[in-house]
């Protein structure tokens, strides 16, 4: 992965997710509005998902079956790019995050499945922090 951030070995953002109560709203609003396209899409119901390129790879990660305002707010977490996932929680542990997924690998259902690596920590501030590695197929 190519970036300047040498603390966590890459750097920038990966996407933003946010639930939406009206979910063909919300997609036609960046794709048709503000010109997003369409990267990934998985799922069905209110368990539908879809990743939005903002056009320089970050993505806006929306998510369906909102209720209205979330208790977190509209959005959920902040994901940020990483080369090595599990080095990084650590950086943010140590700077006193607090853990709340450790490092784990999956495979997002799109098709074709997405292999990644993620860990998620709460900031200073309450917010959510993901650390999104992508994995070698």
């Amino acid at each position: 992965m190519t970036g300047t951030n040498q603390a966590i070995g890459g750097g920038g953002f990966h996407h933003v997710a946010m639930r939406a109560k009206d979910f063909d709203a919300v997609v036609k609003f960046y794709t048709e509005g503000l010109g997003f396209r369409e990267q990934l899409r998985w799922g069905e119901g209110d368990g539908r998902a879809i990743m939005l390129d903002s056009g320089d790879g970050s993505c806006l990660e929306v998510f369906a079956g909102g209720k209205g305002p979330a208790p977190e707010g509209t959005y959920l977490h902040v994901a940020l790019n990483t080369d090595n996932c599990d080095a990084a929680i650590c950086r943010a542990r140590s700077a006193g995050a607090k853990v709340t997924m450790e490092p784990k690998s999956l495979a997002i259902p799109a098709n074709p499945p997405l292999p990644v690596r993620i860990a998620f920590c709460t900031g200073p501030e309450g917010e959510t922090i993901e650390f999104f590695q992508l994995e070698k197929k």
